[in-house]
């Protein structure tokens, strides 16, 4: 049987969907199993990926991919309260020196997977910034990126990342033992909880008809910061919804793929290793730094330094005997940057290099 024959084309929508949902359960379970962080939206790419490349098609309204990017904004504004932004302030020059060395590195070895032609260019400035790997990829497909080879480097960096820092984390014999117990039911209190979602829906739509760039993901985001921190919403997300929107996140990225894409990321995939490998490597010597002239311990000083995902990092610094405000305020404020200079940047270096293309 040739398997690059066979189609979901002319399939009916059912069976896409059971394919999809039943994929979905598979591979989220399977990383749920070995506790990678992000498993619900790896896992529902990965589903929808494969779909596609069977050449399926899953549809869905696109103001359900709006929601979701709202609800993304609270959740990385929920993690950005007033004590990470008075950490941030207290130790600034700390914080600047360490966070614009990782956006130097990362963009140093983004340029040149674009210079060799190992992706498009503002694709690899933008697949290899330091940030929250959903909200890159928002970011990237509003700034003319290609938003799945972006998801398919950061998503690797996230896999790579989560796993080292693990391991690393059990190397200095702490609390290695993984993310706590999840409570899927929590008591949600109704009021937080409607205003919470007037927020993320309504500063969703407001972003998208303002023309905003990613204004689906920034409006929440930036208002979510200002209203919570001057008290007047609490962000409440029940892991209920969180779940449903990761999935929905997942699926709207992966049905994006084709088969041609798909395997040009399996052929770019040893340089972006590599490359995603050295810029370990290079945080790795940053946090060395930062440990013996600073005095941070040194597992609060990897972690802080760790190249994101900030949610993989925050659930593995969660349990373990850091400096979690510092960790925190470390990832915060390389996010923060990213989101502001990171157009301009990947616009920049993206000409640079099409003017000095590399010789065949």
């Amino acid at each position: 049987m040739n398997l690059s024959k066979v189609t979901l084309r002319d399939r009916a929508p059912g069976v896409q969907w059971g394919l999809l949902l039943a994929g979905s359960l598979v591979f989220v379970g399977l990383l749920e199993l070995i506790r990678l962080p992000a498993a619900i939206l790896l896992g529902s790419m990965l589903a929808a990926l494969s779909v596609s490349g069977l050449e399926g098609r899953i549809a869905f309204p696109n103001w359900l991919y709006v929601c979701a990017q709202g609800l993304v904004g609270c959740l990385i504004a929920r993690a950005i309260g007033p004590g990470i932004l008075s950490e941030m302030l207290a130790r600034w020059p700390v914080f600047l020196i360490c966070v614009t060395a990782v956006i130097v590195f990362s963009t140093a070895l983004g340029g040149l997977l674009a210079h060799f032609r190992v992706l498009p260019g503002t694709t690899a400035i933008w697949g290899s910034a330091p940030g929250a790997a959903t909200a890159m990829a928002f970011m990237a497909e509003a700034f003319g990126a290609d938003i799945r080879l972006v998801a398919f480097m950061q998503y690797v960096r996230v896999i790579f990342v989560a796993s080292i820092a693990s391991i690393v984390s059990q190397l200095f014999a702490l609390h290695g033992g993984g993310a706590p117990a999840r409570d899927w039911f929590p008591p949600v209190p109704a009021l937080p909880f409607i205003e919470t979602l007037a927020l993320a829906i309504g500063g969703a739509f407001v972003g998208v008809k303002t023309r905003i760039p990613a204004g689906g993901l920034l409006v929440p985001l930036f208002a979510g910061i200002a209203f919570s921190g001057f008290g007047a919403v609490t962000i409440t997300l029940p892991p209920l919804l969180l779940a449903a929107c990761y999935t929905l996140v997942g699926w709207a990225i992966g049905r994006r793929f084709t088969r041609e894409i798909i395997v040009y990321a399996a052929k770019a995939f040893p340089r972006v290793a590599a490359s995603t490998l050295s810029l370990i490597a290079l945080c790795g010597g940053l946090a060395y730094g930062l440990h013996v002239v600073a005095g941070t311990d040194p597992l609060t000083a990897y972690l802080a330094t760790s190249p994101g995902g900030a949610d993989s990092v925050a659930i593995i610094a969660a349990s373990s005997k850091v400096d979690l405000p510092f960790v925190m305020a470390m990832q915060t404020a390389r996010f923060l940057l990213v989101l502001l200079i990171g157009p301009s940047l990947a616009r920049t270096i993206a000409r640079r290099i099409e003017r000095h293309p590399a010789e065949s």
